[in-house]
């Protein structure tokens, strides 16, 4: 029993010993860790015996030990160990580090969530300026007025006319399955809950119980997606954060917005259609390399979102006919509500509330009863066409278009307040109609995404149909040319007779959906690999044969490297021609890729081409008379363009926001940004304080020198990083081997594919999976691959350069947020595991290239502290300095796990001594059955048993314990 003790206060000793000073007096993380790793280790005892718990213990602790000093050593004792289990007792082992690293990130949650609160109470923002993530809406409302002499007035008119468009995408990078989502919600709920202060004794007992019970059912639910979604699962997945959070979460923001103005003294509330959020989705609109999104799938997303909308709105309307009951109104309302008291049905069964006909002397509730009446008629209109194909319901009878839904409720609020009942209208009728507004009938527009040779192939059918060519040999003066003709004219291009291949077929069904279904449906039309101005033309041609009577705005996309240095002089080309300046009325959305620019060229390179490139965009429309949105491409990872949202907002080039901000919020972000109320308010409220701030407060301008330097370091940049990934001939061979790349494809994240084409090198790779591996192995090469040998350069080159890279970090936000977050990195880099990975499963005449890129590591490490002036990494930072050191050893655990069964994997000959099986599986009726149970859970693997569930566990709890997969 006392050895129990004795390791039960070892692990508290340990977070301690790693964490020693608390980062401030609110500093509560290590003892919410504690209490949730307590929590765990018994569940796991009472579940699977002492003996697998102590292993478990044992295991953090020489994690920890290796923590501290970095000691080689240490991994392989801790290799000895987890090579020692035998298949079942290795699945626990992962299963439970990786639960307990989502503890520790839900103890984080709960933690920062604590000092916010703590800081709203006290009103103090003081540390906010160091902590650079932060936007709140309120203080950057003062700070306009107070320190940049804003007038209230101007702040108003800017921020009523601007625009936020977040666009979520389903990508392979959302890891954690939403039974598991849900329920740790609820842990962090208990964990907050148990830290209140007017908690009672039975009121503690309870919720210790609520959290044991949910800790337990995240650990006993398997946390590996078996088969991979469908488009239809993740638009659903996706779906179910307006359900949880967004759907309530933008209205409250509103209000927020409306008290921050009220403080600077504006007495309007912002107009209700004023479109300061917006919602948009690529999942099952981006067929971009996933042939799963077809044709149907794009139908089912439309009508689904079309459903719950309608759904939500009904779900709520009842709640407003309760609130509505006055009868003082306007003559327009009362003629309004005498007409459909005549017309309406006396009773209607189907309703919960208000199935009687509602008297005429209530004409509010007469007019939301029709209200009601519509939208059930939407929603099982939508129903029937989703289930069957056909719907009974007649269109007359749902609302077509929001114009129709808004006018009832604006006829009401209209009324209201001229009968002096403004508060009251101010009530939930305001916060519907900002719904209405928001979401519409469609809940979110479906952007379509297709890759611009899918559209020359089809043309070249029809040209070659019509017997004038081959499309695709044509130069681009002359498809032009041919396209403007067509666009001029008024003939079709194309009978059914036309010969079509599986592919043509596809994209023309494409055009078809858009056709058939209600227009509010859909946002922009996106052309990846665009490069010329016909390939925006052919996409309008396209639309306008296939019969889209209100066509799709068409948005090109740049990505590759040569491409954004080439999309400017396209843009002014495709300006330059008078069909289409007409066609746009003076508005354009161009969007930019941060992924693909990344693994093309390295961060730095990819970094400095999107912000000229931006600079460039913005003149050429200003030339043109047009007003421009920038799209940005972003991952969650910082490869991948991630990073603070604020910092991302802030460090845009001057000029290039101008109060409309499209942005790609994808997999695992989602969860970041909208997994629970507080962070969905937080993430609204960042997004609108910093396009604002952006918009009035725009960013410094870099000096020429400053340019300078920065051009001559991204070719240096690009040079050292295309030298080692695309032209060191035995680099792919070191990747596959040095990273679980091969393997990644087991995780089902996601539905698409994860490379573009099967065979080939690292061209043809997906940039997430790209990243994702790299960040598996702590090596994160990627993003700081070049950084090194081009600050080298410049320094060598002349002593004085420091200087002006110090200055370029203090003055300048982009460079700024380049450098920190590059710095992040390296915070939960560890050179050491990625040794260990090439020691077992490089071969050894690859060993000295891996050695070389780890001294090229170190090196690139010291210069980026030596620009930023720390001593050590994160020294401005030691809030997230004190959880990632905490976070440390699990993840390092896991790494190990993960390169021992990788070795097992790959290497059948390897010979491990495995000990005897040590979990229990604890059953009423039999005590003797060992944890066997869950390596039946994978009964088809190709490999030796419970290899492959190992190896998941690992890559799914390192991806969560970083924060950023792909």
């Amino acid at each position: 029993m006392s050895k129990k003790l004795e390791k039960m206060a070892s692990i508290d000793a340990q977070l301690r010993l790693l964490a020693p000073g608390k980062v401030s007096e609110d500093d509560k993380l290590v003892e919410y860790d504690a209490l949730l790793l307590d929590r765990f280790l018994d569940i796991l005892q009472d579940l699977h015996g002492e003996e697998i718990r102590e292993t478990v213990q044992d295991c953090y602790e020489i994690s920890a030990e290796y923590e501290g000093k970095r000691d080689a050593q240490k991994l392989e004792e801790l290799g000895k160990v987890l090579t020692s289990l035998d298949a079942g007792d290795s699945i626990v082992v992962a299963k439970s580090f990786s639960n307990m690293l989502t503890l520790a990130n839900l103890a984080e949650e709960v933690q920062i969530a604590y000092r916010r609160r703590n800081k709203l109470k006290k009103n103090d923002f003081s540390d906010e300026a160091s902590a650079t993530t932060e936007s709140n809406i309120e203080e950057t409302l003062k700070r306009l007025v107070g320190e940049l002499n804003k007038t209230p007035q101007e702040v108003f008119d800017a921020l009523k006319n601007q625009t936020v468009d977040l666009v979520l995408t389903a990508h392979p990078t959302q890891s954690v399955r939403r039974s598991l989502l849900q329920k740790h919600a609820r842990i962090r709920e208990c964990l907050t809950q148990l830290n209140a202060k007017d908690i009672t004794p039975d009121d503690k007992q309870e919720l210790d119980e609520a959290l044991q019970r949910e800790i337990q059912a995240a650990f006993r639910t398997d946390e590996i997606r078996r088969n991979p979604p469908t488009p239809q699962d993740e638009m659903r997945a996706g779906m179910s954060y307006f359900h949880e959070t967004i759907w309530k979460g933008v209205p409250k923001f509103l209000r927020r917005v409306d008290t921050a103005l009220k403080n600077i003294g504006i007495n309007e509330r912002v107009p209700y259609n004023a479109p300061l959020i917006q919602f948009s989705s690529w999942m099952g609109g981006d067929r971009d390399g996933n042939p799963r999104v077809t044709p149907e799938v794009t139908r089912d997303v439309c009508l689904l979102a079309r459903m719950m909308a309608a759904n939500m709105y009904f779900s709520q309307i009842e709640d407003l006919m309760f609130e509505i009951s006055m009868w003082r109104c306007s003559d327009e309302l009362r003629v309004r509500a005498e007409e459909l008291h005549k017309s309406s049905k006396r009773v209607a069964k189907h309703y919960i509330e208000f199935w009687k006909q509602v008297p005429a002397t209530e004409p509010y509730r007469v007019i939301l009863g029709h209200v009601r009446d519509k939208l059930y008629h939407t929603r099982e209109r939508a129903r029937q066409l989703l289930s069957s194909g056909v719907s009974d319901i007649p269109e007359e009878l749902t609302f077509r278009n929001v114009e129709e839904f808004l006018e009832p409720l604006e006829l009401c609020y209209g009324s209201l307040c001229a009968c002096g009942d403004r508060p009251i209208a101010d009530g939930s009728l305001l916060d519907f109609l900002r719904q209405v507004s928001t979401f519409g009938l469609s809940l979110v527009r479906l952007d379509i995404r297709q890759e611009s040779d899918r559209h020359t192939d089809v043309l070249d059918a029809i040209t070659r149909h019509l017997q004038i060519g081959s499309y695709k040999e044509w130069a681009e003066e002359r498809r032009q040319e041919w396209l403007l003709s067509e666009l001029r004219g008024k003939r079709p291009l194309f009978g059914p007779d036309l010969p079509k291949t599986e592919e043509i077929t596809d994209v023309l069904d494409t055009f078809h959906v858009i056709s058939e279904l209600p227009p509010d449906n859909f946002g922009a039309y996106i052309i990846s690999m665009a490069t010329s101005p016909s390939d925006v033309l052919a996409v309008e041609l396209l639309q306008r044969e296939c019969k889209v009577k209100t066509p799709l705005r068409v948005v090109p996309l740049f990505e590759k490297l040569a491409d954004l240095e080439n999309a400017p002089a396209a843009v002014a080309r495709l300006f330059s021609i008078d069909w289409y300046r007409d066609r746009i009325n003076g508005k354009q959305e161009v969007m930019i890729g941060y992924s693909d620019s990344g693994k093309d060229a390295g961060r730095l390179s990819a970094a400095w081409q999107l912000y000229k490139a931006q600079e460039e965009l913005v003149q050429v429309a200003k030339e043109y008379g047009v007003k421009l949105t920038m799209f940005h491409g972003r991952g969650g990872t910082v490869g991948r363009g991630g990073g603070p949202t604020h910092l991302a907002i802030l460090s845009q080039p001057p000029d290039t926001i101008h109060g409309s901000f499209r942005v790609t919020v994808q997999g695992e972000v989602i969860e970041q940004s909208f997994g629970e109320e507080h962070l969905c308010f937080r993430t609204l409220q960042r997004f609108t304080a910093a396009t604002l701030e952006h918009g009035m407060h725009p960013p410094v301008a870099p000096k020429p020198e400053w340019r300078a330097l920065m051009d001559e370091m991204a070719v240096v940049a690009t040079k050292e990083y295309r030298s080692v990934v695309f032209q060191e001939p035995r680099f792919v061979e070191y990747f596959r081997r040095a990273t679980p790349e091969l393997e990644y494809g087991r995780m089902n994240i996601g539905s698409r594919p994860s490379k573009r084409k099967p065979s080939g090198g690292i061209e043809s790779l997906r940039a997430i999976p790209w990243i994702f591996a790299w960040t598996q192995t702590r090596f994160h090469l990627p993003v700081w691959l070049g950084f090194g040998a081009a600050m080298k350069h410049v320094m060598d080159k002349d002593i004085r350069n420091l200087q002006m890279l110090k200055a370029m970090y203090n003055a300048w936000p982009f460079f700024r947020v380049t450098i920190d977050l590059i710095e992040m990195v390296f915070a939960k880099g560890d050179p050491g595991i990625a040794a260990l990975y090439d020691k077992l499963l490089v071969s050894d005449d690859l060993w000295p290239f891996g050695q070389q890129l780890r001294a090229n590591y170190e090196t690139t490490q010291k210069l980026i502290l030596q620009v930023a002036g720390h001593k050590e990494i994160l020294e401005g930072n030691p809030y997230l300095r004190q959880r990632l050191t905490l976070r440390d050893p699990y993840i390092t655990v896991l790494n190990v796990c993960q390169i021992y069964t990788l070795k097992r994997i790959r290497d059948p000959t390897y010979c491990v001594d495995v000990g005897p099986h040590l979990s229990k599986e604890i059953m009423e009726m039999d005590t003797t059955k060992p944890a066997d149970e869950l390596v039946k859970l994978n009964p088809t693997s190709d490999y030796a048993p419970g290899l492959e569930d190992t190896l998941i566990l690992t890559m799914k709890g390192i991806a969560a314990g970083l924060h950023n997969t792909g």
